[in-house]
């Protein structure tokens, strides 16, 4: 049973890929607290994933595939969004990441750039993309909220992150920067969550990541954040409650991040 905290709010959920995603799990518990819902990923990712069985446990939620480094199918997704919800709606959660130079196995000082331009233009530019067309299109509602997913490597290194480290960094500029402008247009909210590890399909492709994520665990005073903590965390940013909350990278990795050693690591048993 949800609290309603989000009833009567409508909005876009970005990159729902299966069971395993943050996205997916935001969506259900939108949903549950009382949201509208259009669904979106890349046509790729649609053909791959399941998001038609998530469109059917959210009230048969609209699903509409978006190429996020293409201008005409974001217009496309959010005039369609637009005509479901009646007119403009309420958030957007930006759950996207892809690395090919992670994909294709090169090392960080070795990376081919044309890759990498890719993984920026997927992983970074696609939020400004995505908030500039939400702004040309005047899409979004007065205090309105946006969030979008990142990971402390944006500040710490952490080598096997290789060049999403990059891209994660400049997703939170963006929202520092568009988040001011459209905190001044219209109110609307923009910030990122660190997350902790979690074993998503997507994060599971990471070298070393099931030793990393037993890592994070034992370095973490809470443990680490799972993906339905993170989806409740979400829910919170989108409702009404953190209306003055905005340009922010906020952690939620148990304390991971204001962690510098824990005694489980020192001394494991």
């Amino acid at each position: 049973m949800g609290n309603n905290l989000l009833k009567g709010k409508k909005g876009i959920v970005f990159g729902a890929l299966d069971e395993k995603s943050i996205a997916w799990k935001t969506a259900l518990k939108c949903y549950e607290e009382g949201a509208q819902l259009v669904l979106t990923n890349a046509p790729v990712a649609l053909r791959m994933g399941e998001i038609n069985k998530l469109a059917e446990q959210c009230g048969n939620a609209p699903v509409v595939g978006a190429d996020v480094t293409n201008m005409d199918d974001l217009k496309n997704l959010f005039q369609k969004a637009l005509e479901q919800f009646g007119g403009s709606f309420d958030f957007i959660l930006h759950s996207i990441g892809m690395s090919v130079n992670v994909r294709k196995g090169k090392h960080y000082t070795e990376m081919n750039y044309e890759w990498n331009q890719k993984t920026l233009d997927i992983s970074a530019i696609s939020l400004h993309k995505v908030l500039r067309t939400a702004w040309d299109m005047d899409a979004l509602n007065e205090r309105a909220s946006v969030v979008a997913l990142t990971y402390i490597a944006a500040q710490r290194v952490f080598p096997d992150y290789n060049e999403m480290a990059d891209a994660k960094a400049l997703l939170e500029s963006v929202t520092r920067m568009f988040g001011y402008y459209y905190g001044q247009k219209k109110k609307v909210r923009v910030n990122t969550i660190s997350q902790s590890p979690t074993r998503t399909t997507a994060g599971s492709g990471v070298k070393g990541f099931d030793s990393f994520i037993d890592y994070a665990e034992k370095m973490s005073p809470l443990g680490n954040a799972s993906a339905e903590d993170c989806a409740n965390y979400i829910v919170l940013m989108f409702s009404d409650y953190t209306r003055m909350v905005t340009m922010q990278n906020l952690f939620h990795d148990g304390g991971f991040s204001f962690t510098g050693v824990s005694e489980k690591v020192i001394n494991p048993q």
